[in-house]
């Protein structure tokens, strides 16, 4: 099971670019196959991984994960395929739908039929990095446009991988499915090793690199280690989405946290984020989530491994470099531990 490092939203009190680097650069030096960043309306992760290509050497770099409606899927092939030129063959392409809070607020597009759309984007990437003129017909993609005067194109400049691996967040059986379908990887967000297990069933049988990514936290005081998760996993399950549609709050739900996760949501949506905090049971953060002392997160790593992950993606907590460059460390060495 490979390693992979998350900058997560490039976040963190006073963390600035040269710490970032740094810790990018300690996750190569201890083996981390991949690092990622993440993309909401802050930074731009294409940029930050063309910027880190050229200051390391080996560690594989990820978008994880580029939001579809804000980038045509030709601009998505254009800028996976100049980041593989300019780090020698290690880009990694993520994509996923995001939200109606994204897509409709801030790009300003209309959330709907993400699964479709999901499918037309990723066929279209896949066009494009392959170096095939592009012509394409889609229930809700046509290029070229029909009665136009647009032209079939193909990508100018190629990858220097043969295939640039394409990865899809999906956290539902169709949207998994999709990526078992046309994707080279899967980022499961948040998911249990238990979970993990039983949705790969809609990958059927697929060979694709099937990455949970998790918040993480080697911790020997697990009080602690649970209060430290708070913050974040409160604003995954209460912030990111509106009322209606928020897919993180949903995946507890489905863990059996459903009472608990809209009572959270709902005072998370009212600016009661402290209450909303503290309303999380213990219970579902070990479910979603690694934190506490290293022996436990031994033993739930190696049921990821079980589980059939091919790659452990984790983002972390901490606020400061120090801290985190130690996390980085004891993750290592307990990821070896487990094999």
């Amino acid at each position: 099971m490979r390693l992979g490092y998350s900058m997560s939203y490039w976040g963190g009190a006073g963390l600035g670019p040269a710490d970032h680097l740094a810790l990018v650069r300690e996750a190569e030096a201890l083996g981390y196959e991949s690092v990622w960043a993440a993309e909401t309306y802050g930074t731009d992760p294409a940029s930050l991984m063309a910027w880190i290509a050229g200051q390391t050497e080996r560690i594989a770099l990820g978008t994880g994960v580029l939001q579809m409606s804000g980038r045509k899927p030709v601009v998505a092939a254009m800028t996976a395929a100049t980041i593989d030129q300019v780090s020698g063959g290690r880009a990694r392409l993520g994509v996923g739908v995001s939200g109606p809070q994204v897509v409709e607020g801030w790009h300003g597009e209309r959330f709907d039929r993400p699964l479709a759309r999901a499918r037309d984007y990723l066929e279209v990437v896949r066009l494009a990095l392959g170096g095939a003129p592009v012509s394409y017909r889609g229930e809700t993609l046509t290029l070229p446009l029909d009665d136009s005067e647009g032209k079939e194109l193909s990508l100018a400049v190629s990858p220097v991988q043969e295939r640039l691996p394409v990865y899809l967040a999906a956290m539902g059986p169709k949207t998994i499915a999709l990526a078992g379908e046309l994707a080279d990887g899967w980022l499961a967000i948040h998911f249990p090793p238990e979970h993990l297990a039983a949705m790969r069933v809609h990958l059927k049988g697929r060979d694709i690199d099937v990455a949970p990514m998790l918040l993480t936290l080697v911790e020997e005081d697990q009080d602690l280690a649970y209060d430290m998760m708070r913050p974040m996993l409160a604003l995954y399950l209460g912030g990111m989405g509106s009322r209606r549609t928020n897919f993180y709050n949903r995946l507890a739900a489905s863990l059996g946290f459903e009472k608990e996760a809209a009572q959270l949501q709902e005072a998370f949506l009212d600016g009661r984020q402290g209450e909303a905090m503290a309303m999380l049971p213990d219970a579902l953060i070990d479910a979603m989530t690694l934190c506490g002392p290293a022996g436990k997160l031994r033993e739930r790593v190696a049921g990821y491994r079980e589980a059939g992950a091919t790659s452990l993606i984790v983002g972390l907590v901490t606020p400061t470099r120090r801290l985190r460059s130690r996390q980085l460390r004891l993750i290592a060495q307990l990821v070896r531990a487990s094999a």
